[in-house]
């Protein structure tokens, strides 16, 4: 909800402008006769107009009353208070778009005192295509824009894998793009392992096709038993009938589907789809622990640390977890958690209008829905567990690090770069970042070089293109420095070289207070002996066994994965691409039939001006420009 909309109506009335020298609980005071008892979002303010927190309110005379109290609070609202230095109100008209719009103005602002939900990424779904004669299956993430039938939340990338990895044993489900279905000619690998039918060449009609679609739609829609009872049927008619073959290929998929049951044993027998969340708080840290489970199957479960003050109650905790972690998300039907919160009927309310049906709230006390609960508070307790002794490990070694290289503190964010490619072509630059909670692999970015007056192969010209768009987009959108997105420390690949050029870098841009050293292979080039390298001091190194240096290889090891990584996928997009792609005038619609008649993009580049004029919607200025254009590659 924006707060310019009709539904809200917006005060932003600095009462008694001549109080602005109040703070604390007096200049909040000051407000109460300006306020009456409508629903709305109040936000608090310092001196400097930073918002320090935002809240919603069924009342927001009644709710600021309570914050005009000299005493009576707990040292995190109190400390807040005292910094308040001014308020601004949105009115709405009921107390579900004041949730909604308090949560939107929490993640656009991120005060201080709010519990703040930092990992915001989508989840990925499978999708199975609606716009072809023969559905392909396929990993999905993001908005829901192709069409088809989604099934999912899953937790991760390696959860969905598993998922179409079974699918594919059980249902022979293509999952090649459309283009590449057009263009076969013969069957694939995966039709040779049992792992497709192979509708591309036409080893399987329609019919049939669609009847294995429909079986893979009912298996994640939860109906596995009949699914299962189906084949048995079919694999008996076929013995009877003695297509021995046929009966084997049905036993298979049989053995396959049991297998995939006995590997989710830890399915709810009572729950057919819910989002099971338990919390746990200790040291004035929170671990949230979300399970899917959708069709009576367990699709993961995802740990998520929201930033507290570390005095928040538990149901506080979660209700803000709770509302936004579904901002960008679809909830299930039903949410399971460990705590009762305040607003639960409101909670309920909002997240069924977003889903266009019902959504129950339940915090159980017995029976299985409760033990699925204990087992989600059981994983957060552990997960937190491990994530404080790595932070802990994390802070020393960052301190460690500052002492090693002469910073004034330790790291709060450490960018290290690193360049890929083979003699020049593909070239691409990785960034990676690590601070006190480790890699922030959200913040990785990655980086296509397109100088074209950079010499192929010539790495300084690289890092300078790298550097310098990333320094310029950082001076363009914080040239203040007010956002943790500015480094403390950068450690680049390389030696004496690298480390004058990245001076040279930074001068250019005006940069010149961000320390910057080159991490360069030692004696023999041994992982061990590096060398370190910072402008106007002679190289040094560190103990063998040094901590430190273990540290920084690996931080090193993780810029040169990604890196490397980032490349091949770049080389392999363009070993992969379609020559007729770079063609004006040939779109999806002449692709196809190009490939249709011919069997191949190099079938294409083979055929003579006659042969390509032959093919429909292909004119002879048209078949002109293709035969030209393949001819000149």
């Amino acid at each position: 909800m924006k707060s310019d909309t009709p539904d809200c109506q917006q005060n932003m009335t600095d009462s008694d402008k001549s109080d602005t020298a109040l703070v604390g609980h007096a200049r909040i005071q000051a407000y109460l006769k300006t306020l009456d008892g409508s629903p709305g979002v109040y936000r608090m303010l310092d001196a400097e107009s930073r918002v320090l927190y935002v809240g919603k309110a069924r009342n927001l005379r009644a709710r600021v009353s309570n914050y005009a109290r000299p005493s009576g609070h707990s040292a995190r609202i109190a400390r807040m208070i005292s910094e308040t230095a001014s308020m601004m109100f949105l009115t709405t008209r009921t107390e579900t778009e004041a949730l909604l719009l308090e949560q939107n103005l929490i993640k656009q602002l991120k005060p201080r005192y709010n519990v703040l939900l930092r990992d915001d990424k989508s989840f990925p779904n499978i999708l199975i295509s609606g716009d072809h004669t023969y559905p392909m299956i396929r990993k999905h993430r993001g908005a829901k824009s192709a069409k088809g039938s989604y099934y999912g939340p899953f937790a991760s990338a390696g959860a969905v894998n598993r998922t179409l990895n079974q699918l594919q044993k059980v249902f022979l489900l293509r999952n090649c793009t459309d283009a590449t279905f057009d263009a076969r000619t013969r069957p694939c690998l995966l039709y040779q392992i049992k792992r497709c039918a192979a509708p591309c060449v036409g080893k399987i009609n329609a019919q049939d096709y669609g009847a294995l679609v429909g079986d893979a739609q009912r298996f994640l829609q939860g109906k596995t038993t009949r699914v299962q009872a189906e084949l048995a049927i079919e694999m008996q008619k076929a013995s009877d009938e003695m297509e021995f073959e046929r009966a084997a290929a049905l036993r298979d998929r049989i053995r396959a589907l049991t297998t995939v049951q006995s590997a989710q044993g830890i399915n709810p027998r009572g729950v057919d789809e819910a989002d099971v969340i338990g919390l746990h708080m200790e040291g004035g840290q929170a671990c949230v622990q979300v399970f899917f489970i959708r069709a009576n199957q367990n699709w993961g479960n995802r740990d998520f640390y929201p930033r507290t003050g570390g005095a928040e109650s538990p149901a506080e905790v979660l209700q803000a977890f709770i509302t936004q972690f579904y901002d960008t998300k679809d909830p299930a039907k039903r949410l399971i958690l460990s705590h009762d919160i305040e607003d639960k009927d409101l909670v309920a309310e909002a997240l069924g209008g977003k889903l266009g049906r019902k959504v129950e709230v339940l915090v159980p006390q017995r029976g299985e829905k409760a033990e699925l609960v204990s087992g989600a508070v059981r994983n957060a307790r552990e997960s937190l567990a491990r994530k404080m002794s790595e932070s802990a490990t994390q802070a020393k070694l960052l301190r460690g690090l500052a002492e090693a290289f002469d910073l004034p503190a330790p790291p709060a964010r450490i960018e290290v770069y690193d360049n890929s490619h083979i003699q020049g072509t593909d070239a691409v630059g990785g960034m990676i970042v690590a601070g006190p909670e480790g890699f922030l692999k959200s913040q990785y970015r990655k980086y296509n070089i397109r100088g074209d007056s950079i010499t192929p192969g010539d790495d300084f010209g690289m890092m300078k293109e790298v550097l310098t768009r990333r320094f310029q987009r950082l001076l363009k959108e914080d040239p203040d420095r007010e956002t943790e997105a500015w480094p403390d420390l950068l450690l680049i690949d390389g030696g004496a070289g690298q480390v004058s050029a990245v001076a040279e870098i930074m001068a250019d841009l005006g940069v010149e207070d961000v320390p910057f050293i080159g991490v360069a292979k030692g004696i023999d080039r041994d992982a061990g002996k590096e060398e370190f390298h910072r402008i106007g001091a002679r190289p040094f190194a560190l103990r063998h066994n040094d901590p430190v240096l273990y540290f920084v290889q690996r931080l090193r090891d993780e810029a040169h994965r990604f890196a490397i990584g980032t490349h091949r996928a770049k080389r392999s997009k363009s070993v992969s691409r379609n020559p007729l792609d770079d063609i004006d005038g040939v779109g999806a619609t002449r692709k196809r039939a190009l490939l249709a008649h011919f069997g191949s993009a190099k079938a294409v580049a083979r055929a003579n001006l006659a042969d390509l004029e032959a093919v429909d919607g292909i004119s002879k200025s048209l078949a002109q420009k293709i035969y030209d254009h393949l001819q000149d590659r």
